[in-house]
């Protein structure tokens, strides 16, 4: 089984549109740091609020190295928690919108996508017809999302 880690963006990105449910269809199981599920449980008052402890498909985990995460000081608590998680379950995926926690990934060798990839790729397994609509509903609930990125997904959807 491949381990997927998720960063707070994508699964908020995710509710937001409903799809959560996207992850368990692409990768069975997704492991969330703790800080994640932290940031997570902060915005509990807010509408797209989701109790990941709930969900059987996702595995909350905390890092072993401590220290490792305050290494990475100009990431937020969860981004850092995902990179050293990574390197700690030897991760086959990480799920990062951010630029600069994409930087880290790749820096450490990281494979990884991002909300993004993961509508790709769900329209490309046949569990999304459109990815078009979700991008606009994306920017409708406040996700910014670059003209140029948004033409390079639906040229990638093929729509």
């Amino acid at each position: 089984m491949r381990k997927v880690i998720s960063n707070t963006t994508p699964i908020l990105s995710l509710l937001k549109l409903g799809k959560l449910d996207l992850l368990e269809k692409l990768y069975t199981t997704v492991i969330v740091p703790h800080a994640v599920w932290q940031e997570i449980e902060n915005g509990k008052e807010g509408i797209y609020y989701q109790d990941l402890s709930g969900i059987p498909w996702i595995d909350i985990q905390s890092v072993q190295n401590r220290q490792s995460v305050q290494y990475l000081t100009d990431l937020d608590q969860g981004e850092a928690e995902v990179i050293v998680l990574a390197g700690e379950t030897k991760a086959d995926l990480v799920i990062i919108d951010e630029t600069l926690g994409r930087s880290y990934a790749q820096h450490f060798g990281l494979t990884l996508t991002g909300t993004l990839g993961v509508l790709l790729r769900a329209k490309k397994e046949g569990h999304l017809t459109l990815v078009g609509p979700l991008l606009d509903e994306l920017r409708e609930k406040g996700v910014w999302l670059n003209d140029q990125i948004i033409r390079k997904v639906l040229l990638s959807a093929g729509e």
